[in-house]
């Protein structure tokens, strides 16, 4: 992991002494990695729009055949990044409010009910091992999740706070739905405030992600999702450099 690691710092040095990027090619890049981003992480969660659909919905235009949720996660999905990038401009920190702000944009028309609001009930993830805790105790495992933050993460490489960012926040489970998006969201939030680019964790490798999500709940290591998260990082930061 850490020769990995070094090869992601020399080619995000690389890119950091090639700015400012060019005006249009970064704008061209941004708008590329929106549609991916948006596309991938809703097609994980089983949404149908192909990619190209996915293109077209985010320019205002409705697709036959395709169900308003389906639409709608599209539209915000891009509203929840633009509110990432927001985060990540101000550079705030992490808080319970951010993130319940993130979900509530994620869930906005689709579960206005459960939008931003931590679950009252249990639920199990659909093909894992791991269970989250009882909804009782979702508040306090927030409150220590957001304290290890604090006081804990940055210790880490930011690839490595990335994943465990995901990684916590997907095993406390805190809402009903769009716990996945979210988890998305606030591990390229993570990335993106350390100077990276966004990555996009692709529906066709859906199973490798479920799988070690899995077993970094269950056993405690973390190195499979971490070198997934390191991977897409170093492809995100080959299409920039592509393209400078």
């Amino acid at each position: 992991m850490k020769s990995l690691f070094e090869k992601i710092d020399y080619k995000k040095a690389l890119l950091d002494s090639k700015r400012p990027l060019p005006k249009y090619t970064l704008k061209s890049i941004k708008e590329n990695l929106l549609l991916e981003w948006t596309y991938n992480s809703n097609a994980i969660e089983g949404n149908t729009l192909t990619l190209q659909e996915t293109k077209v919905v985010l320019e205002g235009i409705t697709v036959g055949g395709k169900t308003l949720r389906e639409h709608l996660e599209v539209i915000n999905h891009r509203e929840a990044i633009l509110c990432v990038e927001e985060i990540v401009e101000k550079e705030e920190e992490l808080s319970e409010w951010q993130i319940k702000n993130i979900h509530r944009l994620v869930l906005k028309g689709i579960s206005d009910e459960y939008a931003g609001i931590y679950r009252n009930q249990n639920v199990i993830i659909s093909g894992a091992t791991h269970i989250p805790p009882d909804f009782l105790h979702v508040p306090d495992e927030m409150k220590e999740f957001i304290t290890w933050y604090e006081k804990e993460a940055y210790k880490l490489h930011p690839i490595e706070k990335a994943a465990y960012v995901h990684i916590a926040f997907v095993g406390i489970h805190p809402f009903v739905d769009g716990n996945g998006r979210t988890a998305r969201l606030l591990m390229n939030l993570e990335l993106m405030k350390n100077g990276y680019p966004p990555i996009v964790i692709r529906a066709e490798n859906r199973l490798e992600y479920y799988n070690a999500l899995d077993k970094a709940h269950t056993t405690g290591d973390f190195n499979d999702f971490t070198k997934l998260v390191a991977i897409e990082a170093e492809r995100s930061l080959d299409m920039y450099l592509k393209f400078i």
